[in-house]
């Protein structure tokens, strides 16, 4: 992913937490000659060895898979909250834009069975069930539903190569302008701007 210097993130648990709270992302790579995409969640962990990975599973229908084992190399993108930017915002002529976050991770990625795919299946239903009112696990349900249901999955697990980080603010703008660019999106008032209004204040404190 192309990113100018000054919009390029590589705080490694910033990364970390940004994936955390984006974690649906795309899971891409090349599928007899083609390129293929899935949309899944992802979680970033570590491994035996403390290193990084990415855990996740796909449809045992979905023939992205079978390409797992000749062509191990994939790409892992997860976008994260995005907003145009006017170029009537600014107290000069300009072009107008998009501000922007998001990661990409290359790897390579191997198939997972058994155990290992137990405990990336309670991971992810662990995460998300967190904040449910009654939440489930993997663990409460019964091991002839759990059993049967991983038989149409393939878990897979991604050894990260190279990490891609992008966080674009408006970091090339004054004070004065960036005021502006926050209080345009704020006056939008769709949850995207909103949104991107709400990181650029926490990141950029103005007086």
């Amino acid at each position: 992913m192309y990113i100018p210097g000054l919009f390029r993130l590589t705080d490694t648990e910033e990364i970390r937490e940004f994936i955390k709270e984006n974690g649906f992302g795309i899971l891409i790579n090349s599928v007899n000659g083609k390129l293929w995409a899935t949309h899944i969640p992802m979680l970033m962990v570590k491994d035996k060895d403390q290193k990084d990975i990415l855990t996740g599973h796909l449809s045992k229908a979905n023939p992205q898979w079978n390409a797992f084992g000749k062509s191990p190399e994939v790409l892992a993108i997860f976008p994260g909250p995005h907003s145009y930017i006017s170029s009537s915002w600014y107290d000069h002529e300009n072009v107008p834009t998009w501000n922007y976050l998001a990661v990409h991770l290359y790897g390579t990625i191997r198939i997972i069975e058994g155990a290992e795919l137990k405990e990336e299946l309670s991971r992810i239903v662990d995460k998300y069930e967190a904040v449910m009112p009654n939440p489930v696990s993997v663990e409460t349900m019964s091991e002839k539903f759990v059993e049967s249901e991983i038989k149409g999955i393939v878990g897979f697990k991604i050894s990260i190569t190279e990490i891609h980080a992008a966080t674009k603010l408006s970091q090339n703008r004054d004070d004065k302008n960036v005021k502006r660019i926050i209080d345009g999106l704020e006056n939008q008032g769709d949850q995207d701007s909103v949104t991107m209004a709400k990181i650029m204040r926490e990141r950029r404190p103005l007086k």
